[in-house]
């Protein structure tokens, strides 16, 4: 269980620094949509599992003499909304410190970013830990949660490790998540099959505006909190039959309002499509395995320890997939010594 955040040494009087690394997270039911755009409250619960080998390092410095922030990501400078958005999220943190300085974020994944694997919620969860130890703040892990939150609504749940549930609410103060089960509490394996690197066209955020003008989007949400009982279910129990029968059911409820709203979207490219052709079909042959999408055109093929390795080098060998990333269960964000700069 994650405790309050411990504030590391300040490296000199003149800046306040920390690094931090978080995991991406799949959504097994999904966040698309929310209550309230302004504070990312988001539409419906949502349950995730925070993954090991998907990961991002954040390190924040905060000093006196920066005209404004500034914010690399990937080697790559931040312009526009992009670094608006990272700015106003320091600004939730500066606010509640009581401090004005501007900082200096360097941030790095090491996993394609924008294309649909969750590096919002692994950098999001990464920025706010790093800025609230640099600039010593005593937050408790639901404190955290609610944060991230505000930059990205999937980073609530990269907060923590293992298994996740991301709550909703009226308030903003009640749209935070909580642990399920620990990493450990069930070994089940995510191939991530990447058949695209190329930064989506349409980011999450837009995509969550949209979601509301689709007409299968309250219909998705009045039936993901029957998908979600059945998970929790399917956790308790560890019944994958289960667990993926609903993961996969809510990625094809969320697609199907991306590709009907207005204007639609439309994510999926020819290889998208051939990897879940494939997973149903090692279904039909006995081996267990269920495909989950988040808002991007890579493929989620969650299994089993039996059949991972197999999986994984069939999955290699489909035309169009360049990679795939095996994942399991991994930790909650944490405070390293380890640089991104």
């Amino acid at each position: 269980m994650m405790e309050n955040i411990r504030v590391p040494s300040r490296s000199s009087a003149s800046e306040f620094r920390a690094t931090a690394e978080a995991g991406a997270n799949i959504a097994l039911t999904k966040y698309w949509g929310n209550a309230d755009p302004d504070l990312r409250i988001p539409a419906n619960d949502s349950i995730s599992i925070t993954l090991d080998r998907v990961r991002t390092v954040t390190t924040v410095t905060f000093r006196p003499d920066l005209p404004e922030d500034q914010v690399t990501v990937d080697g790559k400078p931040l312009r526009g909304p992009a670094w608006e958005r990272v700015s106003r999220h320091l600004d939730l943190l500066r606010d509640r410190a009581g401090v004005s300085w501007r900082a200096r974020v360097v941030s790095r994944n090491n996993f394609p970013a924008g294309a649909g694997i969750a590096a919002s919620a692994s950098g999001f969860a990464a920025l706010t830990l790093a800025a609230a130890a640099a600039l010593g703040l005593e937050l408790s892990p639901r404190d955290l949660s609610l944060l991230a939150r505000r930059g990205s609504g999937s980073a609530a749940r990269s907060i923590f490790g293992g298994f996740v549930l991301l709550h909703t609410g009226a308030r903003d103060e009640d749209a935070f998540a909580e642990p399920l089960h620990s990493p450990d509490w069930w070994d089940v394996r995510d191939l991530i099959a990447v058949v695209s690197q190329a930064e989506k066209a349409v980011p999450s955020s837009e995509g969550h505006h949209l979601a509301p003008t689709s007409a299968l989007h309250q219909a998705r949400v009045a039936r993901v909190a029957e998908l979600n009982r059945q998970l929790l279910q399917a956790l308790a129990h560890r019944d994958f039959a289960a667990l993926g029968q609903a993961a996969e059911e809510d990625a094809l409820l969320m697609h199907a309002v991306m590709m009907t709203s207005r204007p639609s979207l439309l994510y999926w490219l020819p290889e998208t499509l051939a990897v879940m052709h494939r997973v149903q079909a090692w279904r039909r042959e006995g081996i267990e395995a269920y495909f989950t999408i988040d808002a991007g055109p890579n493929v989620h093929v969650l299994t089993l320890p039996p059949y991972a390795d197999h999986l994984q080098v069939s999955l290699r060998a489909l035309p169009g997939v360049q990679n795939v990333i095996p994942c399991r269960p991994g930790p909650e964000a944490r405070i390293t010594p380890n640089s991104a700069e």
